[in-house]
């Protein structure tokens, strides 16, 4: 593929070691590629932006996006690839290799580093870059550096995107960046922001499946409380269980209490840290495929009877969370709407937890706005 360069102008201010950001001042990187013949009976194609989209989680995102596992079998889509300009070779592979698949649903690739190129007329974007956290890097200043990245992303996506375009943010620190990018596109209603904690949601599933000796799809109705953190609640209080084809609460299927308010907690709260330390990279295929969920499910909705774990808009909950939080909570969707789970009883040891990730949330917010004014 041609890819065509305009002469290179003053250095970009953006930080240049974040995947995906883009900047208007950045060196013009952008190709478009038509992919295969018409499809018959089809839609028209949806526009799915992926930001980030030449790092390791979009490399594992990509392929279950193209081949239609996300928006389904006959959704032909058009994948915009946003990632900043040092990476666009790297991203020409990646295009090469979308190629390279032949997936009659994807209907054409745009890779750039421009927002106003990525950000045009979408329906879907997931917000994989941000900075990451180097040695030495105080929480602080990791957040000033996002807040500055999330507030132009918001921008764009208020600039650009369609009006009912639905976001989904992963790049860390995901609940605060999440309310960043929402604050900074008023014309986008907050609801259509979530952030990924279907990952958190995903490893508790797992963990009582494993200790029950079941799959993961016997198990239902976990919930992850708060923020996308080790503060974070995995909740089993109401989850269920398919035991020989009966239908038994978590808590009564394991008899094990100390377990579940102790080593099962932690194991979650820490999973991420122990992938890094085994695998000295970061979650990436179970993160992918975590954000394939968390997607599907607001296209398609949730099914009846069951509820999963969503970073959203706190206000108006009836669980005590602080308004204007983008906070992890029990959600149903139809109709690609997300509701509360209402009326679940909350207690003592729960509660403290939420309050807990709620207070590190609150806190994140303040300093995050205190940013926001001068990014």
């Amino acid at each position: 593929m041609q890819l065509r360069a305009a002469p290179r102008p003053a250095p970009c201010t953006v930080p240049q070691r974040y995947a995906g950001g883009g900047c208007s001042r950045a060196v013009e990187v952008t190709s478009r590629q038509q992919l295969g013949p018409p499809l018959p009976a089809m839609g028209e194609p949806i526009r799915v932006l992926v930001t980030g989209a030449a790092g390791q989680i979009a490399y594992s995102l990509l392929y279950s996006i193209a081949k239609g596992d996300v928006f389904g079998k006959d959704q032909p889509l058009v994948l915009v690839l946003l990632d900043i300009t040092p990476m666009m070779a790297v991203l020409e592979g990646v295009v090469m290799e979308l190629q390279d698949c032949a997936l009659p649903l994807l209907r054409e690739v745009i890779p750039t580093d421009k927002e106003e190129v990525a950000f045009k007329d979408l329906d879907i974007a997931i917000l994989v870059g941000s900075m990451p956290r180097r040695e030495g890097m105080e929480r602080k200043d990791l957040l000033k550096a996002n807040v500055k990245i999330f507030k132009s992303q918001g921008a764009a996506l208020d600039k650009y995107a369609k009006k009912t375009v639905k976001v989904v943010v992963v790049g860390n620190p995901a609940n605060t960046n999440c309310l960043i990018a929402s604050k900074s596109a008023p014309s986008i209603p907050k609801e259509n922001f979530s952030c990924l904690t279907r990952l958190d949601h995903n490893r508790a599933k797992s963990q009582i499946a494993l200790k029950l000796g079941v799959t993961s799809n016997d198990v239902k109705n976990v919930i992850i409380w708060g923020n996308h953190s080790s503060t974070q609640y995995p909740d089993v209080n109401h989850a269920k269980v398919n035991l020989k084809g009966k239908e038994v609460g978590v808590y009564e299927a394991i008899k094990d209490d100390s377990w579940l308010k102790g080593d099962f907690i932690l194991t979650v709260q820490q999973r991420g840290a122990a992938v890094i330390k085994a695998r000295k990279l970061s979650s990436a295929m179970s993160a992918a495929k975590a954000i394939c969920d968390h997607v599907r499910d607001i296209w398609f909705g949730t099914p009846a009877g069951e509820f999963v774990s969503m970073g959203v808009i706190s206000d108006g909950n009836s669980y005590g969370v602080p308004e204007d939080l983008l906070y992890s909570f029990p959600v149903v969707i139809k109709d690609k709407t997300w509701k509360f789970v209402e009326g679940l009883p909350i207690n003592d040891f729960s509660r403290e937890k939420m309050d807990l990730t709620a207070k590190e949330l609150t806190e994140e917010k303040e300093t995050a706005v205190e940013f926001l004014s001068s990014a």
